[in-house]
């Protein structure tokens, strides 16, 4: 009778074990099994169990599903990245501190939750790399070789493209106005050329040169570099009577880094104070030996407004050109240079280029950045439409999808689709450039945060957890609550700028002279908008909304749009001369800035003796004075000097003249004066009598000139 009790015992064991083993009520006649029976039997089902559960799965270990993760994933990716649903990074994200309630599959998720769920799933993570270009086939097109010299039959003779250049007001545009005898210069705004313009200058001796007129202005030397670059000789014009200047100096430079040879002409030869000899001895200065002095630079003196010596002008021209060779390959695809792009309104984007090589012909598929072309039509410098244009001639090309800057190379592909590939994979490899240039920004921005992270709790290591958990709060709390003013007081100073300019030259000499806007901490400055063409309805909405202001450049606005700027209390200002742009510009930005008080004194006064006066039950100090110097305005404020220091300011609340209340007490007289608050006055105090005046403050920027 004693088995069943160790039975129940054994199978209490096996229960409370981690067999899988079950106890069924025994209802069949055989025998009851001792325990060590009990124990074999139950071992020996386990095992099989065991074989079974290793013939299903032959590989219980398996590698984890690893998960490409990125920055800024939002919570639908990353369940897609996982071949999940989102209801699978929800249960992932149960029980931790991130507030499910507000999470939806456009949620951006932080670091540490992207890095939970995966690990919470199972599975491995590793970060996204950047595409190389190796992983996608390069489909950009390059400029073909140049030709081998030994095969000269293939190349002509071109033209020289000659560019003017020189200091402002110094005569370039007016000896360009002589030579192809036209009225360039009655048409430029405030007598200064703005724009590069490119003009086929047809000689009476049958020669054919390409010129280029650069703006002297200091503001445009992005456009001075431009031709610099596109041309073969460069004609540097010095007014005989200014001589070297500053944008003489810059144009040298400019040409010397672009490898071109220099013709100097010594403008201004006719009037009285000309002095041609000055000017060739300070351009020995800056490396620019003329021939006089022995060296090889050629000086012709001439006189632009009476068209004196032009001929010679035009004659060292054609010479030096011959010197240089300069020829062509007018087959094969098409390579030119952008000097100069704008939206026309009836035309779209149109680009002034100067054809390098090939022959530009209507139905020309073009590149020129990330931008391409089929040739609509082709114009000269005089809007006559043109049927090509060979090398060294200037010509304006419509028929742009989108416009290029100036600047950009144009070379020619067989076909629009060529043209989409090559635009395409620009584009790719701008988008992977930026994605470099932003995870090395946000790398940078890491290693700052932990560095200061590591700075703030060096000083906190001696505390207890309790202690530095305290002392940061207090930190932040100071820290953010200066945060508030910061920002009302940052926009207060503030003046947000929406730039637009008729070419795209303009615009980018416009954005070169904000990039040098240093008194960011007197007013904050910034660019939100900028663009090519006409003041439209969208510029005055974005200014509203920024609350900046609207700067034009050559470009107007219709009635409506001023209209509804003036509506909106936009404030909208037209320029076409950009050094009364940048004035105005100057003003609002002083505008902007709170004025400068000054305090100007109006009398001094000497106490000679004190007493009390009593007023109800209160007894109030009054100082008996004789005014020393200027007069005291009681409505005026007022200022104690004991010794060396300041004991009180403020206002007087009585002036008397022995027993009259008067307004002022000249200089020589005596009186007595009580004021505001309580002071203890003493003889020998002086009581001075200012006046506070408000001065406007002015900017501290210099955009140089």
């Amino acid at each position: 009778m004693n088995v069943i009790p160790s039975v129940i015992r054994g199978a209490r064991r096996l229960f409370h074990s981690d067999l899988p083993f079950l106890l069924f009520p025994v209802r069949s006649s055989a025998p009851l099994l001792t325990w060590p029976q009990s124990r074999r039997f139950a071992s020996k089902q386990v095992k099989g169990q065991k074989k079974e559960q290793k013939k299903k799965n032959p590989n219980p270990k398996m590698d984890k599903q690893e998960v490409e993760i990125r920055q800024g994933m939002t919570a639908e990716a990353l369940a897609a990245a996982m071949n999940k649903d989102f209801d699978h990074v929800l249960e992932a994200l149960l029980n931790t501190s991130l507030d499910l309630d507000s999470l939806n599959p456009d949620s951006v998720l932080e670091e540490k939750w992207i890095k939970e769920v995966v690990t919470r799933s199972g599975m491995k993570f590793r970060w996204a790399k950047l595409s190389e270009s190796r992983e996608r086939p390069n489909r950009d097109v390059q400029r073909r070789p140049s030709r081998p010299l030994a095969d000269p039959s293939l190349l002509v003779s071109r033209p020289p493209v000659v560019t003017i250049m020189g200091h402002v007001d110094h005569g370039k545009t007016t000896l360009l106005d002589s030579l192809r005898k036209s009225q360039i210069v009655s048409t430029e705004a405030g007598g200064i050329t703005q724009h590069i313009g490119a003009f086929l200058v047809q000689l009476p001796t049958g020669e054919r040169i390409t010129f280029l007129d650069t703006p002297g202005h200091a503001a445009f030397s992005s456009m001075r570099a431009r031709g610099a670059n596109a041309t073969d000789i460069v004609i540097l014009v010095v007014a005989a009577d200014d001589g070297v200047m500053n944008q003489t100096i810059e144009s040298i430079q400019h040409a010397r880094k672009a490898k071109v040879p220099i013709i100097v002409a010594v403008n201004k030869c006719d009037k009285p104070q000309a002095d041609p000899r000055r000017v060739k001895q300070e351009l020995l200065a800056h490396d620019v030996v003329c021939e006089e002095f022995g060296g090889d630079v050629q000086a012709i003196h001439i006189s632009a407004l009476k068209d004196d010596n032009l001929l010679a002008l035009a004659e060292a021209t054609v010479a030096l050109a011959e010197v240089l060779e300069l020829k062509a390959d007018p087959n094969g695809p098409v390579e030119a240079l952008i000097i100069e792009s704008r939206t026309d309104k009836g035309k779209g984007p149109v680009t002034t280029a100067i054809v390098q090589r090939g022959t530009l012909k209507r139905g020309c598929i073009l590149v020129a950045g990330s931008c391409w072309a089929k040739v609509r039509f082709l114009f000269d410098e005089n809007e006559r439409a043109v049927t090509e244009a060979g090398p060294s001639l200037a010509v304006q090309v419509v028929g742009w999808k989108e416009l290029p800057s100036a600047g950009e190379t144009i070379l020619e592909v067989e076909s629009e689709q060529r043209a989409r590939e090559v635009v395409e994979w620009r584009s790719h490899e701008e988008e992977q450039q930026k994605l470099l240039e932003d995870r090395s920004a946000i790398e940078l921005k890491q290693k700052l945060h932990l560095e200061e992270y590591r700075r703030e709790r060096e000083g906190l290591s001696h505390l207890s957890w309790r202690q530095r958990k305290a002392a940061l709060y207090r930190a932040n709390k100071t820290r953010f609550s200066m945060r508030p003013s910061e920002r009302v007081e940052n926009k207060e100073l503030s003046l947000p700028l929406i730039i637009k300019g008729d070419v795209d030259g303009s615009v980018e000499t416009l954005l070169n002279i904000l990039d040098g806007y240093d008194s960011q901490e007197q007013c904050y400055l910034e660019v939100v908008h900028f663009g090519i063409g006409e003041i439209s309805e969208n510029d005055v909405n974005m200014a509203e909304m920024f609350g900046g202001s609207i700067y034009g450049f050559n470009v107007t606005a219709s009635r409506s749009i001023q209209q509804l700027a003036a509506k909106k209390g936009v404030p909208l200002r037209l320029h076409s001369i950009i050094y009364k742009l940048i004035d105005q510009l100057k003003d609002e930005l002083s505008s902007k800035l709170p004025p400068h008080v000054s305090q100007n004194t109006v009398g001094e006064a000497t106490v000679l003796a004190t007493f009390d006066v009593s007023v109800g039950k209160k007894k109030v100090p009054v100082a008996g004075c004789r005014v020393q110097k200027g007069h005291l305005d009681r409505r005026l404020k007022f200022r104690v000097i004991r010794g060396q220091d300041t004991v009180w300011e403020g206002s007087v609340s009585a002036l008397k003249h022995h027993k009259d209340e008067v307004q002022t007490v000249k200089t020589g007289m005596e009186c007595g004066l009580s004021m505001d608050g309580d002071i203890d006055f003493r003889a020998g105090d002086i009581i001075v009598c200012f006046e506070e005046l408000e001065v406007p403050q002015v900017t501290s920027w210099d955009p140089g000139f």
